[in-house]
């Protein structure tokens, strides 16, 4: 048995007392959003302007896809570790206010470069940044929602990306074609700087395990560094899910870094199209799908947590025809008609994992077990993806040189399959344990 107890609602679905949701964790979950889409626009901003970033600085595909993949991935999957390692024996919230404070300071050295090594520097400092506000925020949001509400607070929390990616690309193409790429680094960087400093004041530290049935008063013990990490690696479920999301963000990642360009070069998108046709599928489809997921898990893991596999799996399937559809299409506005369908269904993974994680582990462990979760999914998916795809299109560019991202695009089908086939593996394995089981 472990040392805490899940709580149960009741009958009538409503929590036991002292267990119901405050003002202040919404004030806090208001918070911690509003700092997770300033990460996710700050990250976005490079394949936004990738257009006139690479025109101003004359680099190439595979130049681009290391700048938004290895190069910053590298900063950011690893120092994720010793950063949840310290959030879990530190304050979080102060740990997530210096880390946002130092990517909103390199996001304004982006737009301060003059060479690729400069740009480069500075996306690896915004990685070595945004490593720290991710696995505290979900650790923060865990302790002020209890289990039967984690999915929909933390599917709320991640709708962070799409506000931030369709912000960005709104923001950042309207600029970019009124002024220059250069002035968008500069403001969204202001930004978060003021942000940081903001969210010291507004957000309280919450007790760890407060909400997980231990009793006023108890401490717990400080995790160490390796027992958590053992208890990660040796977990199936835990690295099915890792696994299974790092190949779903090769795809997410892979494309992303790669649409605005890709719709540009290749189907003859304006600049300012963008800021507002593409900005609306961004918002609207990947919003739709983490809010749908992260209900779904909620509803669907109640009956069976088979269900953490079986959501991400199922709308992996469904996403398949919609993106061989968007990659194939002659023109931009069919293209961002099928792009709709691949938006939404593409995301449903990430509720589901980060609330299987959230409730696998002790409350002592969550920062950092939610780090090893974004190491092992960012390093394959941010790190590798956009490489991968940046460098298969120089490859393709002496075949097919007016369709080169085209043809780098086609090659992401297989890694649905492999996702698809991991997240079933993850249901198989779920299916086998006791449905009250906890992690120990």
């Amino acid at each position: 048995m472990s040392q805490y107890e899940a709580i149960v609602p009741d009958a009538a679905g409503r929590a036991p007392p002292g267990q119901r949701v405050g003002a202040r964790a919404w004030i806090a979950l208001g918070s911690l959003w509003f700092i997770y889409v300033l990460n996710f626009l700050d990250r976005q901003l490079l394949s936004i302007l990738a257009k006139p970033i690479q025109d101003s600085l004359k680099i190439s595909d595979s130049q681009l896809g290391l700048l938004g993949g290895l190069y910053f991935a590298m900063f950011y999957c690893f120092i994720a570790i010793p950063v949840g390692w310290l959030a879990d024996r530190t304050n979080r919230v102060r740990v997530l206010a210096i880390a946002c404070g130092i990517w909103s300071a390199a996001t304004i050295a982006c737009g301060l470069s003059r060479t690729y090594a400069q740009l480069a520097v500075a996306r690896m400092t915004v990685g070595f940044g945004e490593a720290g506000g991710v696995p505290p925020s979900y650790a923060i949001i865990a302790d002020y929602f209890p289990p039967h509400r984690r999915g929909m607070a933390l599917g709320l929390y991640n709708l962070g990306p799409p506000i931030g990616a369709a912000l960005g690309i709104a923001f950042g193409a309207s600029i970019a074609a009124a002024f220059s790429w250069r002035d968008a680094f500069l403001v969204v960087g202001a930004v978060g700087i003021v942000a940081a400093l903001a969210v010291v004041f507004v957000v309280r530290e919450p007790r760890r395990g407060g909400l997980d049935g231990l009793a006023v008063g108890t401490v717990q013990p400080k995790a160490g560094f390796g027992e958590t990490l053992k208890m990660f690696f040796t977990s199936p479920a835990l690295l099915l899910a890792s696994f299974g999301s790092g190949a779903t963000q090769f795809i997410t990642y892979g494309l992303g870094n790669f649409a605005t360009l890709f719709l540009m070069r290749e189907k003859g998108m304006a600049l300012a199209d963008v800021a507002v046709w593409y900005a609306l599928v961004v918002c609207v489809g990947m919003s739709a799908g983490i809010f749908c997921s992260g209900w779904a898990i909620d509803r669907f893991t109640r009956k069976s947590k088979r269900a953490y596999g079986l959501v991400p799996a199922v709308s992996l399937i469904l996403a398949i025809p919609f993106y061989c559809a968007f990659v194939w299409a002659p023109t931009w506005p069919l293209a961002l008609v099928f792009l709709t369908g691949p938006t939404f269904l593409n995301y449903f993974y990430l509720s589901s994992s980060v609330a299987l994680v959230q409730a696998e582990v002790r409350p002592n462990q969550r920062v950092m077990s939610g780090a090893l979760l974004l190491l092992v999914m960012n390093f394959i998916g941010l790190g590798l993806g956009p490489t991968y795809v940046g460098a298969a299109s120089d490859f393709f560019r002496a075949s097919h040189p007016d369709h080169s991202l085209q043809m780098a695009l086609y090659t992401l089908v297989p890694f649905y399959v492999l996702a698809i086939g991991l997240f079933f593996w993850l249901a198989r394995v779920l299916g086998r344990r006791p449905q009250t089981e906890i992690a120990q």
